[in-house]
């Protein structure tokens, strides 16, 4: 078998990884551009049509089984397709498009492009336009947020989303390296990771009219990150201590208060951020008119300042540099023999 009969197979890993690299630095220096169409937005869509039509009468729980099913049947059954007819056409064109897969898969530019909205609108004294930028971030309730819980809701989101966004679709992508599967190769891979977690996003709440027919979707995206989520939290860590940090704070917080959410995995990133700055994350949000109770995350040692945005920023960074510097030397070393 030659290299090129080899790709879509997930083998190749060379070609592979070296797609995976040049779709991180395009990431960084463009992040997702307005005029690309981004796949995630197709899967949006998807979601709010099934949403309408599935959530409604009885047995939710069980459309929205329905509904997850669904979803990543589409998501692998196209991707893989465009794969397969691309690969017939010219490997260049299979190349291009599972780069274009890698790229859009990755938020860390966008992500830092958003939040630094909120900072930038906090440190002009706009705190109604911090309002409304925070809003595109979190689910809660951003109306009438104070200067310090939007500087909180920006710091856990960004905590959140540096494994959600950045380092679990770059867990799932090197877990592709090494599966021989034909339709489970990093690009496929890491698309059913980023539809997963778009349903969660759009349906995983414990409020109505989401708490039955969301269950399926919010499971099954705490079981993908269950990995990921402590893993990347390790690099968190390190990426706090090549920036400075309290690495030592970070990890105590970390081993105490990791568990401090009601989702298995959202506390470890958090609580990483927490240690690492010194300040206090967590406690009760408002989500749809209705208040959640949610225990704290970190010791009140620091004030939560515009400056923490950044910090967190830094932090998700440096992660990401970590992953790719040890996913360099774990190829060399497995595509070496």
């Amino acid at each position: 078998m030659n290299i090129y009969e080899a790709l879509p197979l997930g083998a190749g890993g060379g070609f592979w990884f070296c797609l995976i690299f040049l779709g991180v630095l395009l990431d960084w220096v463009f992040g997702d551009p307005r005029w690309l169409p981004h796949p995630i937005i197709a899967m949006g869509k998807t979601i709010s049509f099934l949403n309408e039509k599935l959530n409604r009468g009885n047995h939710r729980k069980a459309k929205g089984f329905l509904l997850l099913f669904l979803v990543l049947g589409l998501t692998g059954g196209i991707v893989f397709s465009i794969q397969y007819l691309l690969y017939q056409v010219h490997i260049a064109l299979y190349l291009i498009f599972n780069l274009y897969l890698v790229s859009t898969s990755l938020a860390a530019k966008t992500l830092a492009v958003e939040v630094h909205k909120v900072k930038n609108a906090l440190m002009s004294g706009n705190l109604a336009e911090a309002r409304v930028q925070v809003g595109y971030l979190v689910g809660r309730d951003t109306t009438e947020l104070t200067e310090k819980e939007i500087i909180r809701a920006t710091v856990e989101t960004t905590a959140e989303n540096t494994i959600d966004g950045v380092l679990a679709p770059l867990f799932y992508m090197f877990i592709g390296l090494f599966i021989p599967v034909v339709w489970l190769n990093p690009g496929v891979l890491v698309m059913l990771y980023k539809a997963t977690n778009t349903l969660d996003s759009m349906v995983g709440y414990v409020q109505e009219p989401y708490k039955d027919f969301g269950y399926a979707s919010a499971k099954f995206d705490d079981l993908l990150n269950i990995i990921p989520a402590r893993i990347g939290s390790i690099f968190m860590l390190l990426g706090g201590m090549v920036l400075g940090l309290n690495i030592k704070e970070g990890y105590r917080i970390y081993k105490r208060d990791r568990y401090n959410h009601k989702s298995p995995n959202s506390a470890h990133p958090e609580s990483v951020v927490a240690g690492l700055l010194g300040i206090r994350l967590g406690g009760n949000n408002q989500y749809f008119g209705e208040v959640l109770e949610k225990p704290t995350i970190g010791d009140h040692i620091n004030p939560l300042v515009v400056f923490d945005i950044r910090e967190t920023v830094s932090i998700m960074y440096s992660s990401e540099v970590l992953v790719v510097i040890f996913s360099v030397i774990m190829a060399i070393l497995v595509f070496s023999f």
